[in-house]
This record gives C-alpha cells, structure tokens and sequence, in this order.
C-alpha cells in the first residue's frame, strides 16, 4: 500500500488548514509508512527549548543568542570581555572563601595605611615639624577606635547575616529615616572609596616615576575602567585577581617596618628633609588644629564596614568565615597603621607640599633607599590603592540591590546580570567615580576632605541601631554587647561631629548637602512603588467585555503593508476604520478613488491636514473615538516596515514609532504593530 499523500497548498484566497496549537511547544507527529500497519509516532520539541517539568520550558544556550548583525558581534564582545553567562545554580560556587574574602573585601581598609598616616600629618604639619610628633598618638587612638568598631561589627554579622549592615540595622531599629540616612552616607562613602584609592594608587606610581605626572587623571579613569570590567566578570574572579597583590603589600609594607624598626633599634637611619618638603609653622597648634589631623587620620577606618554588609557572598558557615575574615582585617590594619605612623615619627619624615612624592614613598627610600625593595613596595601600594576600590564595586551594588528590594531605588538596580553581579550598580558607580576624578582632578587631598564623613555616620548609626536591638531582644550576653556598641556609638558619634565641623569649609559641606537630597529621592521612589502597587491591586475578576474592539488602522499609502495590516485588523474584529491624513484634497481623492479595490467596504476616514501635519490631526481623532465610545477599548493597528539593514532606518521618518510612543499615554488604548520585514 503506498503512503498517504499530503494535500498541496491551498490556492491563492483559500483558506489555509490551521495549525494545531501547541503552547508548551510539544507535539506528536504520525508517519505512515508504505506497508499496512506501518505507522510510527514521534514525539517531538522545538529545538530552542527543553522541557523540565510538566508545562515548564528552559530555552538552551543557542536559543538566547542573537541571530545575526551587530547584536551578535556585541553578543561574542561581551563573551570575550566579562566571560560566558552563569545559571543561577551555580551562585554557590561564585562565592568567596576567607582568602579571597580578605583580599577583594579587606583592600579598601588596608590600603588606606598608604594614606591615612600621610592625611594627619599634612595638617599637623600646618603647625610646623615639631607638631609632627603628636602623629604617633593620634594613629594609637585611631587604631583602639577601629578595634572597637570592629568588635561592633562582628555583633551585626551575627544578627544581621542576611547582609545590609548598617542601613539594614538602622531600617530596622532606628526607623526609615535612619536608616535611609545610613543608605545614603555608605553611597557617598563607597563612590568616594573608588575615587580616594585609584587617585592614591596612580599618586604612588607618579611617585616612583614622576614624568608620569601629566597624565595623572588619564591613568585614574584607565584603572576604574579596568576595574569595573574585572567585577562585571563576577566576584570569584575578582577575588583571584586581586588575591595576590593584597598579600604582596601586606607582607612589603610588614617587611619594610621590620626593617625600619630593625635599623631603628640598631641606629642606622639617618634623615634630613630637603629644602623643598621643609616648611614653616603657619598656624597655631591649638585643639581644632589636632582634631583636624584626627579627623583626616580615621580615613584610614574606611572600609572597615564592608564585610558586614555583604556576608552572603562567603562561603558556608558564612556568619563565622565572615568574622574570621573581620578580625584578621582589624587586627592587620591597625598594626600596619601604627607601625608607619611610629616609623615616621621617630625618622622625622615631613610631607611633601607638592604632593609629588608620598610620605610611603619618602619612608621607603629611607629604610631601603631606591632598592629593587623600594620598587615593590611602591608596585604593592599602587596594586592594593587601585584595587582597594574592588571593595566598592562589591559592595555598593548590593547595598542598592537591598534598597531595590525594600523598593528604595529603582528596581533595575536589583537585576543580576551575566556572571550573577549586579551589573547596573557596578556600571554606575564607575560612571560616578569618574566624574568626580575629573572634577577633582585626581587629587587625593582634595578627596579626602570628602571622605571619612559618609562612613562614620553610617558607623554611628549601626552601632546605635544595634544598642536598641540588643535592649529589645535581651538574648544572652546582651549586657555586655550593648555596652561594646554603646562605647562604638558614642565614639564613632564624635568622631562624625569633629569631621563635620573641621571639615566643613573644606567640602564636608558637599557630603552634609548630598545626604537629604538621596533620602529625599529614596522617599520620592518608595512613595512611586507604593502609588503603583495600589493601582494595580484588584480583588475585583475581570472578564471579557463580550464584543469585539474598536479597531483603528492608520493608512499613509496603499501599499503591501498596508493591504496586510488591514487583512491582520478583520482577523481582529469585526468594528474597523482605516484614517488616511492628507495634505492636500488631490491626495485624499486618489486614496478614495484605489480604496474599494484595496479594501472592499471597509471604512475609510479623511482627514484634512490644511498645515500639514500628520501626528496631531490623528492622535486628535483617536482621542474623539474615545469619547464617543468610552466603554470601548480602540486598538490602533500601525503598519510599518523594517528595513534589512538598522542603518536604512536614518532614511526614513519613523512615523509608526513617534505615534507609538505618544498613543502610550493614553488610557483604553491598545498598540500592535504590524511590521513588514523588507528582503
């Protein structure tokens, strides 16, 4: 018996045999074979997707790929650049040990030793060399703070491990505005992070090698983009391509005091400033004088928050990794700052007024003089000053995916992209970062003034939330913690009031401006989403309204799109006009006259543009269609055609585009673009 032969297609104006419909892409064929009994069927897939559970589609590598053009050379760009897409099931393997945690989470506050001894002399000095003497001091008082704060901190790990730090622990015990107030001072400090360490880093390198000096700014931006390009290529790479020189600067600087204070103990330095670092007393050393200097110094603590606001990404036990990880950063920090600031104080080093050669820079020259040794030291300084910003690229763009999450900021600062990073959050904080080096022009000083500000009030608030929380939930030992983040509260309370009134002239008033204005535009944010989720929550079912639409079909010319948006609009409904715009009657009577032939008797309204305009006149007539019909919905049929080339589009007028984009914002209308594919 020979197989069954298939009907031919049908002729031109017959209809055409439908196709069964398959929502969940699944169909079964049946072949006939040339024998009785010879049937076979075949259960059959599209190739794009695989199924996973019963009405469940998971669409295979291939499907999400461009097709061809520009979109897919971008596509294999991206590929090459940050790496092939990650599934969400493999977040966990993305996440961070102690190792890599202390490297990629740890560098902001650890390199801030290159600076911050630097950032209290150069107001000291103010005073004169004598006053010098008193950066010992301040560096042991900045020091017993930070490990205060860090004790502080290992409490909100442990009670708060979801992440959030101090935003989360103000939100949730001190109030909105609190906490929205630590959201906004953690933005300022993370955007002033990235700026601060890649201007400190580039600062070490002109130091080694001052012709580089011109192009300051230019390296600076080079060194974010850099940056921001090894982050979009997710946390654990980050984490293994700053590993190693967040250790080699932690064992060069280590070294280097060693061997300074070695040949301390053994009286074999000597150093005299040259003429052009020495200067004169121009002001007074008075007490304002000393609490600017403390004030500039506790930039060295900055950073030191970044581990409790992003505790998801260790790897488990988190809660404990991340506080192993918190201590072994403290307790670095604040030996390597002590130990610079002793070295330098008992050596006599003096700032240099030009800002040519940094006080780091000065101190290894002495201990080692212009060795292979120097030359490390000053690589190490400028790998972990510019890679210290990692630190913000991490953690501000979870910080704003919990702000999205509490509705806070725009929501597409929550999206995950590629690698499982926030992408959005990464791509603006570069833009941000490089707009102030540019205003600034990458002058670490200047930034300074900016700095410690924003984090200290985040400081002061978490530990204040944090004594409320332990007075509320009275757990075990909750006595002595409240008192540890009550010292934390207090001290980090005064050290944000010395810096906002030392600083002020000198552009703390920038930061104290920046702070209500980001809380306001969080308040106006979360006041949209709320206005929306009531909108468009209903209890109330809706049903279909048991007629068809009005259907609208604007017609420029008779052409073949057109003659197909019609055909598409009677597949629609039964309620059609077509509007034809014309400039001229001598126009509109050739449209009417071809019109039966095209359209049979469907109908079709003029209208006469006397000013030749096309898009008003329109919009004006879909708007009386509206009120004529208010309980109506009108569907606006567009024909369109899309060239085969994008740049064939700067030819054309893009008339179905702007009457989209306007027909948006009117209710009880609904768009379907018909588009015509040319070639």
């Amino acid at each position: 018996m020979s197989a069954e032969k298939s009907p031919g297609p049908p002729g031109e104006g017959e209809p055409r045999p439908e196709t069964p419909f398959h929502p969940d892409l699944v169909w079964r064929e049946e072949i006939i074979g040339a024998r009785p009994g010879d049937r076979v069927v075949r259960i059959a897939r599209h190739r794009y997707f695989r199924g996973t559970a019963p009405g469940t589609l998971m669409p295979r590598p291939e499907a999400l790929e461009p097709r061809g053009g520009w979109a897919r050379l971008w596509w294999r760009l991206r590929r090459l650049l940050i790496g092939e897409p990650l599934a969400t099931f493999q977040e966990q393997e993305q996440r961070l040990n102690k190792v890599r945690a202390l490297a990629v989470l740890s560098s902001d506050a650890l390199s801030s030793v290159a600076y911050g001894t630097e950032a209290a002399m150069r107001v000291l000095v103010l005073a004169g060399v004598a006053a010098l003497s008193l950066t010992l001091p301040i560096s042991v008082v900045i020091a017993l703070l930070l490990i205060v704060v860090a004790a502080s901190y290992e409490q909100i790990i442990g009670a708060y491990p979801g992440g959030g730090g101090a935003y989360v622990v103000a939100l949730e015990n001190l109030g909105t505005v609190p906490g929205l107030t630590a959201a906004a001072a953690l933005i300022v400090d993370y955007i002033l992070t990235v700026t601060v360490s890649v201007a400190a880093g580039i600062a070490a390198l002109v130091s080694a090698f001052p012709p580089l000096a011109p192009w300051q700014v230019e390296l600076s931006i080079s060194a974010v983009a850099l940056i921001t390009l090894l982050n979009l290529r997710g946390v654990r790479e980050s984490g293994t391509a700053f590993a190693a020189p967040t250790y080699i600067f932690v064992l060069s600087i280590a070294g280097l005091i060693a061997f300074g204070s070695f040949r301390l103990l053994t009286g074999g330095i000597s150093y005299t400033p040259t003429p052009a670092v020495s200067t004169t007393a121009t002001e007074q050393l008075s007490l304002f004088l000393i609490l600017s200097a403390f004030a500039k110094g506790c930039s060295a603590m900055t950073g030191t928050e970044a581990i409790a606001n992003v505790v998801p990404v260790f790897k488990p036990p988190e809660v404990r990794n991340a506080r192993i990880t918190l201590g072994l950063m403290a307790g670095i920090l604040a030996g390597m700052f002590v130990g610079i600031s002793f070295l330098t104080t008992r050596i006599g080093i003096v700032p240099d007024p030009t800002e040519t050669e940094t006080v780091l820079s000065q101190l290894a020259t002495v201990v080692v003089g212009r060795s292979w040794y120097y030359y490390l030291v000053q690589f190490a300084t400028l790998l972990i000053l510019v890679l210290a910003a990692n630190t913000s690229f991490v953690s501000l763009p979870r910080l704003l995916y919990v702000l999205a999450r509490d509705r806070h900021v725009p929501r597409w600062f929550g999206l995950r992209g590629d690698r499982l990073v926030f992408s959005v959050g990464i791509i603006v904080l570069a833009i941000l970062s490089v707009s102030l080096l540019l205003i600034f022009s990458s002058s670490v000083d200047r930034l300074l003034n900016l700095y410690a500000l924003g984090v200290f009030t985040s400081f002061t608030l978490s530990q204040s939330g944090m004594v409320s929380h332990w007075l509320r939930a009275r757990r075990d030992g909750w006595r002595w913690k409240s008192i540890v983040n009550g010292i934390g509260a207090v001290a980090t309370a005064g050290v944000t009031l010395i810096i906002a009134i030392t600083k002020f002239l000198d552009g703390a008033w920038i930061v104290l401006l920046i702070l209500p204005i980001l809380i306001t535009f969080f308040l106006l944010v979360h006041g949209h989403y709320l206005y929306v989720a009531q909108q468009l929550r209903s209890a109330r079912p809706v049903r279909p309204r048991g007629r068809p639409p009005m259907v609208l079909v604007p017609v420029s010319s008779l052409t073949r799109v057109a003659r197909e948006a019609l055909a598409f609009a009677e597949d629609l409904s039964t309620r059609i006009v077509a509007v034809h715009v014309a400039a001229s009657m001598e126009e509109a009577e050739a449209i009417r006259r071809e019109w039966p032939e095209v359209a049979g008797d469907l109908p079709l309204v003029i209208i006469e543009s006397p000013y030749r305009l096309l898009l008003p006149p329109l919009l004006a007539y879909v708007d009386a269609l509206r009120e004529t019909h208010p309980d109506d919905i009108l569907v606006v049929v567009l024909p369109e055609f899309v060239p085969r080339f994008w740049w064939d589009n700067l030819l054309h007028n893009q008339t179905a585009l702007r009457l989209k984009a306007a027909l948006l914002f009117r209710p009880g209308v609904v768009v379907a673009s018909y588009p015509y594919h040319l070639g």
